[in-house]
Formats: C-alpha cells, sequence, structure tokens
C-alpha cells in the first residue's frame, strides 16, 4: 500500500467504533505502517492506538503504545510532534487511570508517572487543575480519606483549561466523591445544569447518569432513577470498556427490588469477565454480580446460562454455585490491590458490594414485565406457554368462578358420582371437584358395586385429564373400561372407551385410539341415547383433529345434531371444534359463522372458558381488526385465569393489527408479566412481539431494552431464526435512536449467521441495509465496502435487480468518499450488469437502469469528462418520469444543466434549468442549487438584471460563484 493508502486506512480506522474490531484494525494497520518506515504515520497510529485500547476495553495495551511515543517525543522531536503534543498530555490521565487498575503494577510507578504529569503540565504553563484530581483519584483508590479530601479541594479550586476533563466528566467524578461520603442532595443539585446542557464526549451522558443512580434513590427521585438507568445502561451495554459501569447497573436492579433483571445482566454480560478489561473492572463487576445471584438463588432453583470459553463448555449453572465462585473472583482481587496499596480499603469496599440485598421499596424497572415477579419455591413445576390443544381437554382447563357448591348431605355414593360427572359436563370445576371430596371421604373406603368403582376410576380419569396428567388419564380409563366390562355395563363402558380413544390418540398410541373411538361410535350410534350418540361423534372428531385429518374430523362433527342430543354444553363444544377444523381447512367465513354460534352458546350456558375460547376462535378468523379486538374484549371479560395469557396475547396481536399499537403494548407487557409470574417458558417470544410494538409506537429506547431481552432469551432457547430476526428488528431501532455503532454490529453478526447458501437473499439485505446506514453516517468509504459485499451475495444468490442497486449504491459510497478508481469500478460492474437487464419493462428495472445512468455521470464528472457523462444521462430524465420518479428525473437533469455549462453550453442549460425551477417545490432542497446554476446560466448569456434578480429573490450570495 503507498502512504497515501495507509493515511485513508488511517482515517476509516479512526471512524470505526471502539472495540475489538477496531483495535484489530489498528494493530494490522501498526504492522503495515512500521513497514514503511514512514515515522510520522506511525506515531499518529501509536496515538489512535492508544485511544483506541483505552475506549475498546483493553487498557493494559495502551501502556505499551503511549510509552513508546513519549519516548519517540522526548528523545528525538519532529516538527509533526507538536501537533501532537495536547493529546500526548491528555493521555497522561489515561495512564494514571489504567495503572490503579492493574495490582501489579507497584503505586510507586503511578506516583512516577504522576510527577512526570505535573511536571509536563508546569512547563507547558498548563492548569494543574487535571493533575490535583488524578492525585486525588489515587488517594481515594488507596482509603487516605485525608489526603483524598485535600486534592479534592484543590482540584475545585484550580482553574480548568483545555487539558480539564470535560464538563460531563469532571463532575462525574464530583458525583461519585459527594454520593460516597453522603452529600447526595449535593451531587444531585451538581449534576442538574450539566444535564441540561449538550454533552458530546464520548463518556457522556451515560457516565454521569450512572453515577447519580445512588443518589437518585436516596433522595427519592425514583423517576430520575429509573429513567437514568435505562438510558445509561443502553449506551454502555455495547462495550467492553464499560464493565465496571456494567455492575454500577447490576447493583442498581438489586437495590430495587429487580432481581430478575439484575440476573439478566449478569447473563449478558457474564462472558465479559473472560476478557475483563482490567482486574479492577472484574473485581467490580464480580461483586455485584455475586450479590445479584445470591439473591436470584435463595429459592434454590434459579440458573444462570454461562457461554463458553477456552477450557470451559457453555450451559446452565446454579446462581448459588455462581455467586460463590464470583464472591471468590471479587474478594481474592481485593486483596491483590490490598497488598500492592497497603491498606484495607478495596477489600471493605467489596465487602460492602457483596451484601448489596433489595431496599423496602420496589422501584419497577422492566420495560416487559409490570410487577415483581413472586420467586418460586424450591421444586416448584412450571408450565411450558404455547399454543395449546385446540380440542375439547383444552376448553375444560379453566376454572369458573362460582358460588362455593352446595353437596348434600344425604346424598349416596351413586348420587355424589351423578352431580360429580353433569358438573365436569358443564365445566363447573368446583361442584365436580366438591362432589369427588364429597365421595371420597364419605364412601370411599367402603365396598361398593363394580358399577360404581368404575364411574368412580372414569372420574379419576377425568381428573387426570383436567391436570394435564396424559397417562394418568389414560391408565385410569382403561380401568374405568375394564370394571364397566365387569359390571356388564356395556353402553357406559363405550363412553369410556371413546374417551380412552381421544386420549390416546394424543399419544404415541394413535392408531389405537383412533379405532377404539370409531368402534366405541359404532356401539352408541346404534344403541345410545342421542345425547350418547352425539357425544360419541364428537369424540371420534376430537381424536381425528388430534391427528390433523381435517377432513374427517369435519364428516365427524357433520353427524352431531344441531342440538347435540339436547345437551347444550356439548352443543357448545361441537361448534368450537368446528371452527377450528374449518380454521385449519382454511375455510374461514365458515370457521367464522361456528366461532360465532360457539360463542353464542357459551353465552347462553354461562360457560366463561367456552366465551373464552370461542371469542378467540373467532377473533382469529375476522377480516376487520376492530371486531377481532371487540371479540378479544368479550374474551378477556370471561376468561378464567389461566387462560388470561392466551388473551391478552390475542388481544395484543389484534390491537396492534387494528392501529392501536400504544393499547397493545399494554396487554403484551401484561402477557410477559403472566409468563414470568408463573415461571412459564416462551417469554422472550412474547418480548419479542413487545419491542416490535414499542417501534411502532415510537418508544424506541423501551423498544430496544426489551428487544435486547428477547434476544438474549431466544439465544438461551436455541431459537437461532427467532433470534435472528429479532436481532433485525433491534439494529432497526439502534438506527433510528442514532446508535449506529450497536445497529452496525448487529449486522455484521446476522450477517454471518446468514452464511448459508439459503439464505444468500437476506445476507445480501442485511449487509445493504448496513452500508445504508454507515453511508447516512457519512462513513462512505466503509458503506462502500458493505454495498460491495452486498452485491456480491446478491449475485451468489442469482438477483440480478438486487446486485444492480448494490453496485449502483456503492459507486455512490466511493464517488462521495472521493476514492475515484473505486468508483469507476463500481460503476464498470454495475455498466455490465444493467445490459443484462436492459429492456425490461418492470419500473424497479427502469428505475435502476436510470440511476446507475446517473452515478456514473458524476464519477465521469470528476475525472473531467464532461462529454461522455453528458451522452450518459440522454433520455434517463423521460424515463424516469415514465414510472412517476419525478424527484430523481428533476436530480438528473439539474446534473445535466451542471454539465452543459462546464461544456460552455448556456443556451442550452437555461431553458433546461428554469423548466427545472419551476417544477420544484419552493421548499425542496434543490431549488437552491438549481436557482444558483440558472443564475450563472444567465451571467454567461450577458443577461446580468435577471441574474441578479433570481439571486435576490432564492437569497444567493454572488460572492459564490
Amino acid at each position: 500500500m503507498s502512504d497515501e493508502d495507509l493515511w485513508r486506512a488511517l482515517r476509516g480506522i479512526s471512524d470505526m467504533p471502539y472495540g475489538a474490531g477496531q483495535i484489530a484494525a489498528l494493530e494490522q494497520l501498526l504492522r503495515r505502517v512500521d513497514a514503511a518506515d514512514d515515522r510520522h504515520l506511525a506515531f499518529v497510529t501509536r496515538m489512535q492506538a492508544t485511544t483506541g485500547y483505552i475506549y475498546g476495553g483493553e487498557p493494559a495495551k495502551s501502556f505499551v503504545t503511549f510509552s513508546r511515543c513519549l519516548s519517540e517525543f522526548d528523545s528525538d522531536p519532529q516538527p509533526y510532534h507538536q501537533r501532537h503534543a495536547h493529546n500526548l498530555l491528555w493521555h497522561f490521565k489515561y495512564m494514571i487511570t489504567g495503572l490503579l487498575n492493574f495490582p501489579e503494577v507497584p503505586l510507586d510507578r503511578t506516583y512516577a508517572v504522576l510527577d512526570d504529569m505535573e511536571r509536563r503540565y508546569r512547563a507547558g504553563g498548563h492548569s494543574l487543575q487535571t493533575v490535583h484530581k488524578h492525585r486525588f483519584r489515587v488517594a481515594d483508590h488507596v482509603g487516605d480519606t485525608e489526603k483524598a479530601a485535600h486534592w479534592y479541594r484543590l482540584w475545585q479550586t484550580t482553574p480548568r483549561d483545555d487539558l480539564s476533563d470535560c464538563a460531563g466528566c469532571d463532575p462525574t467524578s464530583q458525583v461519585v466523591y459527594l454520593a460516597d461520603n453522603g452529600r447526595d442532595a449535593e451531587a444531585v443539585a451538581l449534576a442538574e445544569p450539566v444535564l441540561a446542557g449538550r454533552l458530546t464526549c464520548t463518556e457522556q451522558p451515560q457516565a454521569i447518569l450512572t453515577a447519580l443512580l445512588p443518589p437518585y434513590l436516596r433522595t427519592g427521585r425514583d423517576e430520575s432513577a429509573r429513567d437514568a438507568h435505562r438510558e445509561a445502561y443502553r449506551r454502555l451495554r455495547g462495550n467492553l470498556a464499560n464493565l465496571w459501569e456494567i455492575g454500577d447497573h447490576v447493583e442498581f436492579c438489586t437495590l430495587t427490588g429487580n432481581e430478575a433483571r439484575a440476573v439478566e445482566l449478569v447473563e449478558r454480560h457474564l462472558d465479559w469477565l473472560d476478557r475483563a478489561p482490567s482486574p479492577a473492572a472484574a473485581m467490580h463487576f464480580a461483586a455485584t454480580a455475586a450479590a445479584a445471584l445470591r439473591q436470584a438463588g435463595q429459592g434454590g432453583a434459579a440458573t444462570v446460562y454461562r457461554r463458553a470459553a477456552e477450557g470451559r463448555p457453555g450451559g446452565e449453572v446454579s446462581a448459588s454455585v455462581l455467586a460463590d465462585e464470583l464472591t471468590r473472583t471479587a474478594t481474592e482481587l481485593a486483596e491483590r490491590f490490598d497488598a500492592r496499596n497497603g491498606s484495607t480499603h478495596q477489600s471493605e469496599w467489596i465487602a460492602r458490594r457483596l451484601a448489596v440485598r433489595p431496599s423496602a421499596e420496589h422501584l419497577p424497572l422492566s420495560a416487559s414485565v409490570r410487577r415483581r415477579p413472586p420467586r418460586p419455591s424450591a421444586g416448584e413445576s412450571t408450565t411450558p406457554v404455547g399454543e395449546g390443544s385446540p380440542a375439547g381437554d383444552a376448553t375444560r382447563a379453566g376454572v369458573v368462578e362460582t358460588p362455593a357448591p352446595t353437596v348434600p348431605a344425604d346424598a349416596g355414593p351413586d348420587e355424589l358420582l351423578d352431580l360429580a360427572e353433569q358438573s365436569w359436563g358443564r365445566h363447573d370445576q368446583i361442584t365436580f371437584r366438591a362432589a369427588l371430596a364429597a365421595y371420597d371421604e364419605r364412601f370411599g373406603s367402603v365396598d361398593l358395586p363394580a358399577r360404581t368403582a368404575a364411574q368412580r376410576m372414569a372420574l379419576r380419569a377425568a381428573q387426570h385429564g383436567d391436570d394435564n396428567d396424559l397417562p394418568g388419564a389414560i391408565e385410569s380409563n382403561r380401568s374405568a373400561l375394564d370394571l364397566y366390562l365387569t359390571a356388564g355395563d356395556e353402553l357406559s363402558a363405550q363412553v369410556v372407551a371413546g374417551r380412552l380413544g381421544v386420549l390416546l390418540a394424543r399419544s404415541d398410541d394413535a392408531d389405537e385410539g383412533v379405532a377404539l373411538v370409531r368402534k366405541a361410535a359404532e356401539v352408541l350410534d346404534r344403541d345410545g341415547d342421542a345425547r350418547q350418540r352425539a357425544a360419541a361423534h364428537h369424540r371420534v372428531a376430537l381424536a381425528l383433529l388430534h391427528q390433523e385429518r381435517w377432513a374427517e374430523a369435519l364428516t365427524a362433527l357433520d353427524r352431531v345434531p344441531a342440538d347435540a342430543g339436547g345437551d347444550p354444553y356439548l352443543a357448545a363444544r361441537v361448534a368450537l371444534h368446528r371452527a377450528h377444523v374449518l380454521e385449519q381447512s382454511e375455510r374461514f367465513e365458515e370457521a367464522r359463522a361456528a366461532a360465532a354460534e360457539s360463542r353464542r352458546l357459551g353465552r347462553e350456558v354461562g360457560v366463561g372458558e367456552l366465551v373464552t375460547a370461542a371469542s378467540l376462535a373467532y377473533a382469529r378468523t375476522v377480516d376487520d381488526p376492530a371486531e377481532a379486538v371487540a371479540a378479544c374484549d368479550e374474551a378477556l371479560a370471561s376468561a378464567p385465569a389461566d387462560a388470561e395469557l392466551a388473551v391478552r396475547v390475542a388481544r395484543a396481536r389484534a390491537l396492534l393489527a387494528a392501529g392501536r399499537a400504544d393499547d397493545a403494548v399494554d396487554d403484551f407487557v401484561e402477557a410477559v408479566t403472566l409468563c414470568v409470574e408463573r415461571g412459564a417458558e416462551g417469554d422472550a417470544f412474547l418480548r419479542w412481539e413487545l419491542a416490535n410494538a414499542y417501534r411502532v409506537v415510537g418508544r424506541l429506547g423501551e423498544a430496544a431494552e426489551v428487544a435486547e431481552e428477547a434476544v438474549l432469551g431466544l439465544d438461551r432457547l436455541g431459537a437461532q431464526a427467532e433470534a435472528d430476526r429479532c436481532r433485525h428488528l433491534l439494529a432497526g431501532v439502534y438506527a433510528r435512536l442514532g446508535e449506529i455503532d450497536p445497529a452496525l454490529s448487529l449486522l455484521e453478526q446476522l450477517a454471518h449467521n446468514l452464511d448459508g447458501p439459503d439464505n444468500l437473499p437476506y445476507r445480501g439485505q442485511v449487509l445493504e441495509e448496513a452500508g445504508g446506514i454507515l453511508y447516512d453516517a457519512d462513513r462512505d468509504a466503509a458503506g462502500a465496502e458493505r454495498f460491495a459485499a452486498a452485491a456480491e451475495a446478491y449475485r451468489l444468490g442469482d438477483l440480478p435487480l438486487d446486485e444492480l442497486r448494490a453496485r449502483r449504491r456503492e459507486a455512490y459510497a466511493w464517488f462521495w468518499a472521493d476514492d475515484r478508481p473505486a468508483a469507476t469500478r463500481a460503476v464498470e460492474q454495475a455498466d455490465a450488469l444493467a445490459v443484462t437487464l436492459t429492456g425490461q419493462p418492470e419500473p424497479p428495472v427502469t428505475y435502476e437502469l436510470a440511476m446507475v445512468a446517473e452515478v456514473g455521470a458524476r464519477v465521469l464528472t470528476t475525472e473531467n469528462r464532461p462529454d461522455e457523462a453528458l451522452a450518459r444521462l440522454d433520455g434517463v430524465p423521460d424515463r424516469l418520469r415514465s414510472i412517476e420518479a419525478f424527484g430523481e428525473a428533476a436530480q438528473v437533469e439539474i446534473l445535466a444543466g451542471e454539465l452543459l455549462l462546464r461544456l460552455d453550453r448556456p443556451a442550452e442549460a437555461e431553458p433546461l434549468l428554469r423548466r427545472v425551477l419551476g417544477g420544484l417545490p419552493a421548499d425542496s432542497r434543490p431549488v437552491r442549487q438549481t436557482a444558483w446554476l440558472l443564475a450563472r446560466a444567465l451571467d454567461l448569456l450577458d443577461r446580468p438584471a435577471e441574474a441578479a434578480a433570481l439571486r435576490t429573490e432564492h437569497d444567493l450570495d454572488p460572492d459564490d460563484d
């Protein structure tokens, strides 16, 4: 590479975000620079590397680059050194902080660097304000309170200058000191004008917001504390260099009773300990993480996912076990610092971190969980979130709010069992279980007839089914079937056989189940009463429905009469299952009608769970989102407690589709909260949907927070496709927040994940999006590289139009990066591809061909080839207007007018530019450019009065010519 190329590379690397990527690029460049023997470039590159190491999370490496630059500056002064003298003095501050953070560096070495810093500042006539500040930091670190107070006073009373820390960083250190000394109100007051101003430092405002968390809490400013946590953590979370501050946020979550969020943060950043920027950062994070994990592990069952590292596989780790490990890490590091410092200050400070527990008042922080979830006891079972069974057993799961049941005190065993069976068929779980409890209490040890025992066993099977105990239900039904056959009750035996068949259809013995339920239906159809016949055909439909044999299930349902043999409860269930089968068969109008009938019947019999299930089925099949919301409203009003989660999710989706995203957010939050409260799996999927709802309403900070939670959860579940889709959403949110580096990082990760041949279109898309973000941020060379990579992905995916668009955007980016050879190459590639698409009439093809002609003309213009550039534009405006791309057509004509002026053809330029100017909206951006060109044309045509009037009209400065 030439020296010019190396300087260009350094400028490009300087535009990269701090982190491992920039560090790798700097180190590669350093090797090339040293080989090129350009001392000036090598010096500047090492200066940049010092900053990159500090802010990229590898400060130990900065000691080497700083020392090399300082040695060269002192031993062999060069003219270019003076241009960097200020930065070199500034870097002394990095060194003091860095040396303190490594216990293996003797304290005398830090004092020596401080003395050298003071000597150089004095020699240069600079204020000692920042020297005093760093002497204060050393005293504070070792726990010398008297010296810390002394240097603090000098720091505060010495005038600032251009080597002082910025207007955000100086107050941040003051806030920490004041808060540590119980002066919270002063700390808050000091920060208020700082936050009200404009902070442009790399470390702000996240540093001062993090420092304010304890004083905000202790002075009762809960809202300010919550907002500070959310904004600061979002800015900190992507950079390894911020591990210490991440620990502050973990501790804040623990203090405010947000144990789940604290553990989420620990889990998200736990692997950073494997590459911690410094022992001090590792010590602090380990201590705060240990306190959070010990709090979460009090129930005994909490686990954390720990990513794999060298010599350690990834997997779940007990929160309590990990807390003990991190406690040892923190305390051992504190002891090393104290041994170096000759004090016990760090061990005492870490002990306080390890002892942090929630305060009495819970401060809700999460944008996704509304209430503080209860901690489940050890061994408590959890229920996964899913779609649920669409069939009859699922609709029996709810508990209807009814008055306490009255079980007749004088009822005999058969009366109690009949009452239980009738209640079960009516979805009255309370009476069902009360009657069975009364039976067991009164007659459980009594020797009763075989038929009575059979009926009790059949109802025990129903209990198992309602409790989602499929094996238990099957076993009890088999026993009941044998007992009925022994008792000689053939019809009751066939009813039980049918129920058994439905259960088997959900198991590995599906063929046996379908055969059993069909045989039972044949017998009951011949010998049973109307209700038994209807129920038998319904059970056939259920067994087939479980096997997703929709057409056969519908045929069985058609054999059930409309009144279901006089049983309105059964009729409501039949209509509900008909709606489901028709929905799965994509016969949506019929499904909607069946759901409406089930809703009507559910209302008539007063069974909330039936109304809920039917209303949800109706909502899924209706076309009008507002009507779907109304159906969900009814479902929610009638939903039993265990159905509320499914209803909230359905209602949130309906509200989002109806354009009521604000309301959808509330339902999604409630759904996530219910999911977390129940310890159910699947909350990550709901957080993904909630993040999208926040995005739609423009609450981007909350969208980012929740999407980050969702990505972590989806990764943990191994749902890579969904995790990547959520990453894509999150990248877009970051971009809209102006956080382009995190957005780019996610898009790079997506491009890596989408490296398979089946994913080439999506890989091209995310690379092109990354290019667009960089281009909009004026990082044109980096954007051009992404566009080129996108074009290659599209080429491999045989997507020529997409490839052409990416090449065209690549050419623009190289053009604005002022890399003419690269821009020319991109245009040549685009031209070759355009030939293969010429003649295709589709508007997108017309558009891209026209815009390729335009960018080629711009590149030729920079090469001083205006004739060729103008020739490329022939006919292009008309083609753009033919597809109603009027703005682009005007853009091309303005360029054509400029080229005509360059070719000294003002007579042709003047009418073209006048026509364009007359067609532009008055407040559009191209108006001034067009007016300027037109005025120039009028000057060349010797019409100065018209030119002057035009300049006056558009407020143009004549001297700009």
